[in-house]
């Protein structure tokens, strides 16, 4: 067991120093991202503020406003986002679908921070094998929606607190959006799979829309803040952010963005959950994986898990991949159909 955890925190590292192109961006805390007015000038107390409204009516917070610009041609799916940033680009959504019929099953998928466009491809064309039509939602700040100046999709997880709150809360509402289209194309159950900052989005929305039948979290942590603060991926994150919060503040702050503030909503749901981690995860640590655990547990919440031995970087190659494709499809081929 301590052999195999060296060799895989070994390969955790080399792939992790793979992606070469991480740079260090400035802290802040970013109150016009999140529309924060008022005569009080500490911006600490008027973030809590926010965050502790946002918790009391998290319905409100995560709930779109309904749309009908919906433009689909040629497999693209596109409609204008609910939440309007200063980019432009990044203020329209990006889908791909792969119909397996014209109605029946479908299921929305949320790929991980800073995915290729290529990425889940084979995945959604493993479920439409299976009978299920797959949406692959680009994120924000990825691939047609990242701005120009940017090399990677920084923008959704960084050191501006409030720029992450609204990212993450536009994937939540851009998510719920894409099943409003999938229903009302004649596409349900609907079902939603996440991995990484995905797994994060996909519980989000799980939690709060209750058309998801069934859900499959691939990673899965306690508190959003811990993630960046603890995990091998968010480094560069954690160095701009440590001159001006620690991690219990900070904590607080992304709050309303953390799965774990949100378990007691799925107290004896007749819904299913998968969870997916590695054992070996430098960036979604095991504790931080038991913590959630523990948490569904206290609040009877039932659920399906999958530990895989792997790491976070390594569970996206041979074999570990073609376990946890598998895992996804066969849990959503017995329980959404």
């Amino acid at each position: 067991m301590i052999m195999m955890r060296r060799w895989i925190h070994a390969w955790e590292h080399a792939l992790y120093r793979r992606d070469d192109n991480r740079r260090i961006g400035p802290f802040a805390w970013g109150l016009d991202h999140l529309g924060i007015e008022g005569e009080n000038p500490d911006p600490r107390h008027r973030l809590h503020r926010f965050v502790e409204r946002a918790l009391q009516n998290s319905e409100a917070f995560f709930t779109p406003p309904p749309t009908t610009a919906y433009h689909y041609q040629d497999g693209t799916l596109t409609f204008p986002s609910p939440i309007s940033s200063p980019w432009p680009e990044n203020n329209r959504v990006w889908a791909n679908f792969f119909p397996a019929s014209p109605t029946g099953p479908a299921v929305i998928v949320l790929p991980h921070w800073n995915a290729r466009p290529e990425a889940y491809v084979a995945l959604c064309k493993w479920l439409n094998a299976c009978r299920m039509s797959a949406l692959r939602l680009t994120l924000p700040y990825h691939e047609a929606r990242k701005p120009a100046h940017l090399e990677r999709a920084d923008y959704l997880i960084s050191a501006n607190i409030g720029r992450t709150i609204q990212a993450c809360r536009q994937s939540v509402l851009e998510t719920r959006l894409a099943a409003d289209w999938l229903i009302e194309r004649g596409y349900h159950p609907v079902g939603i799979v996440g991995t990484s900052i995905g797994s994060c989005i996909a519980f989000l929305a799980f939690a709060h829309d209750e058309r998801f039948r069934v859900g499959v979290f691939n990673h899965v942590s306690s508190y959003f803040a811990d993630v960046v603060w603890m995990g091998l991926t968010t480094q560069h994150v954690r160095r701009s952010l440590e001159p001006y919060v620690g991690l219990e503040e900070l904590r607080q702050f992304w709050s309303v963005i953390s799965p774990f503030v949100y378990v007691p909503r799925l107290r004896r749901m007749s819904r299913k959950a998968l969870l997916i981690s590695a054992r070996y995860d430098l960036s979604f640590l095991p504790s931080l994986t038991a913590s959630f655990h523990r948490e569904l547990d206290r609040w009877d919440v039932p659920y399906d898990k999958v530990v895989l031995p792997c790491g976070h970087y390594t569970s996206g190659v041979f074999p570990f991949k073609y376990l946890i494709g598998f895992s996804i499809v066969n849990y959503l081929r017995r329980h959404l159909r």
